[in-house]
């Protein structure tokens, strides 16, 4: 695992993303979902095991157009919030909770 000390400037770095992705009402309810995908995704095939749940079932559940969800899941990886992965013509998104947990150690030891 990463720790602070080996990535602090690239964390660092990366706080004013993280704040900017967070700081829309949709985009944490949306992390808030993935936390636990089974629980708020329940339609069959909506989660794939060690993928994540494919974006069409985060359209469905936000109800918001596809490129507004597309934007911003592209915002919450950016900010390095969650991983992508392809199957097909669908994306797949999951929490990186590993750099979750390296941003909430960044930002406890920022403030």
């Amino acid at each position: 695992m990463t720790t602070y000390a080996d990535s602090s400037p690239d964390a660092f770095a990366k706080l004013p993303d993280v704040f900017r992705a967070l700081a829309n009402p949709v985009r944490l309810q949306v992390l808030q979902w993935l936390r636990d995908p089974e629980r708020h995704f329940p339609v069959e095939g909506a989660v794939a095991d060690e993928i994540g749940v494919c974006v069409s079932h985060i359209q469905a559940k936000t109800g918001l157009a596809q490129s507004t969800v597309s934007a911003y899941m592209a915002e919450l990886q950016r900010a390095g919030l969650v991983r992508s992965t392809r199957v097909g013509k669908w994306t797949h998104y999951r929490r990186d909770e590993e750099r979750i947990a390296l941003l909430v150690d960044v930002l406890g030891r920022s403030l």
